[in-house]
């Protein structure tokens, strides 16, 4: 029963740790021995160092003199016993030191929130373990896994700041011309596909393989609803199935391959705000979301108006943002096929997807059908299937996979296919199990008010004013505020410093795309005198503003031309 507390025990040079049946230090030196591993430990800018089961404290003091003034000191604990005990015996100086927290935690969702609210979003580059004791080896997995976990949402944070650097500005131009579009569309609370099974495909390479073994349920009055990205829209059409709902996300023009033959067929859209408005006119009726890119007061604005779509979690995937949409708009069992993660050294989607067909129509005689470039790109690697065989997958492809599993890894009512992809985290059925699923006798009740323009929750600006009332209003407000700034920053107006940091503010959609701004959460430059920083801010705002007046116009006459 001793051993279930624990407990200081001498050693040559300070103490050591009873606990288990384990001696969890050095019996002859471990403050030496934690002080040689914190000093081999890579000393390098915006670095969270991450302590699991610190024990007595040992190293904690020089890894807190050592380190940079941006990076930190996260401490972790999992048991409850040792982290009582860490507590009482640890260094009070070590403790109350700015740049280190303590926290106990088991859950992966839990700790990343916590170092989220400790210091922000991108605060650090890297992750470096500090095992400085032997606590971590009481619970390895566990530690491994929140380690795991860290790295992985530092790399999205910054993963996603490079992609608002690149498309950012693409993104609020895409959002401003389909505002056009909302007066003669719905929304994703327009949907509801019942009790019935959801099927979610994907166009990875093993969506042709579940084509070819599910084609015979795949008919018009099938039992079951099946949902499918843009991409894989060519592969169906290529067996003749008609999809219950498209899902788009992609903001850039190649989005538009992906309707290649369907082009005014009557398959109901589910549109992205950010996505090509090109993409919004080939297909019909449309039901609009939103993926907020950014915490951007322009959607709080669109909020008021009564603008806003309902919102989809930002998963960078248009795979997982139909994941989530099956989910949000049925209440029955969902099944995912073609979300692989992985490729094949012949091909990186299904043969009929577009980007399939476009690799066919590059081979000529003195080429061959197999991609030996991507095997040996640098960022690929061979990762094991759900059918337990060897594939290839790159770092971003499975870092969507763990986030797919980190997002829907615990969802009962979903399943996967059994398939050459990466597994999902969720329940695998064979297609004898899946046919025995999709085509069962649940309610397949499904409403879907296409098209209504029905008007859906807003804030206290909506009135009893029309959609396309809104959104004129929203324009004009838009214009006013934007040609402010312009005739502010070209000398023919003036206004306060603080009311122009607050239009600034407001049309924030001009700025947060800039490098950084990106790294910054979306905070500006303090607009402080002389500063050069900020002469170049105000400069790239300029250049910014002038195409964005354009679009609100264009959208304008648009509107007023319906």
């Amino acid at each position: 029963m001793q051993d279930e507390i624990p407990r200081r025990v001498e050693a040559r040079r300070g103490f050591s740790v009873a606990y288990r049946g384990k001696t969890l230090l050095s019996v002859l030196d471990p403050i030496a021995q934690a002080d040689r591993i914190v000093l081999k430990a890579h000393k390098t800018g915006r670095t969270l160092y991450v302590c699991p089961s610190p024990l007595l404290g040992y190293g904690l003091s020089t890894i807190l003199q050592t380190m940079s003034d941006d990076s930190a000191l996260l401490c972790v604990e999992t048991d409850e016993n040792l982290m009582a005990f860490s507590l009482a015996e640890m260094d009070r100086a070590v403790l109350a030191h700015p740049a280190m927290r303590f926290v106990r935690a088991r859950d992966s969702e839990t700790l990343c929130a916590y170092v989220r609210s400790q210091w922000g979003e991108r605060s650090f580059r890297r992750v470096e373990l500090l095992r400085l004791g032997g606590g971590w080896q009481l619970d390895t997995e566990t530690y491994e896994t929140l380690a795991g976990a860290l790295r992985r949402t530092i790399a999205v944070d910054w993963g996603n700041a490079a992609t608002l650097i690149r498309l950012g500005r693409l993104y609020a131009r895409n959002a401003v011309r389909n505002l056009a579009l909302l007066p003669e569309s719905g929304t994703i609370d327009d949907l509801d596909f019942g009790s019935g099974p959801a099927l979610v495909l994907g166009a990875g390479p093993s969506l042709d393989r579940t084509l070819e073994e599910l084609k015979d349920l795949c008919v018009p009055e099938r039992r079951f609803k099946i949902i499918c990205v843009d991409t894989a829209l060519s592969a169906l059409n290529s067996f003749s199935i008609v999809p219950d709902l498209v899902v788009a996300l992609e903001a850039q023009h190649w989005n538009i391959g992906d309707f290649i033959g369907s082009r005014g067929r009557n398959i109901p859209l589910a549109l992205d705000l950010s996505a090509l408005p090109g993409s919004g006119s080939l297909l019909g009726p449309r039901f609009f979301f939103s993926t907020p890119w950014a915490p951007l007061a322009f959607f709080e604005r669109l909020r008021e108006y009564a603008l806003l779509p309902p919102g989809l979690p930002p998963l960078g995937s248009v795979g997982l943002s139909a994941a989530a949409l099956a989910l949000k708009i049925s209440t029955g069992p969902v099944l995912t096929g073609g979300l692989d993660f992985s490729f094949e050294l012949d091909g990186f989607h299904a043969k009929a997807a577009p980007p399939g067909i476009a690799w066919l129509c590059r081979q000529n005689r003195l080429s061959g059908f197999i991609n030996a470039g991507a095997a040996i790109r640098r960022g690929t690697f061979t990762a094991l299937s759900k059918e337990k065989k060897r594939v290839l997958s790159t770092i971003n492809l499975k870092n969507y996979r763990d986030l797919f599993e980190e997002e829907f890894g615990g969802e009962k009512r979903m399943g996967d296919l059994l398939s050459s992809g990466l597994p999902l985290g969720l329940p695998v059925l064979n297609f004898e199990e899946a046919r025995t699923l999709l085509s069962g006798a649940a309610d397949i009740r499904a409403d879907i008010r296409a098209g209504s323009g029905a008007e859906y929750p807003g804030g206290a600006l909506s009135g009893g004013k029309t959609k396309k009332d809104r959104i004129i209003k929203f324009i004009e407000q838009e214009l006013s505020m934007l040609r402010t700034i312009r005739a502010v920053l070209t000398g023919e107006g003036r206004t306060g410093k603080e009311e122009f940091g607050r239009l600034l503010d407001a049309c924030d959609y001009l700025w947060t795309h800039f490098p950084e701004c990106a790294g910054a959460g979306g905070k500006r430059p303090r607009c402080a005198k002389d500063d050069e920083m900020t002469l170049s801010f105000l400069k790239r705002v300029r250049a910014e503003l002038d195409p964005f007046i354009v679009q609100f116009e264009l959208t304008e006459r648009l509107i007023n031309a319906m």
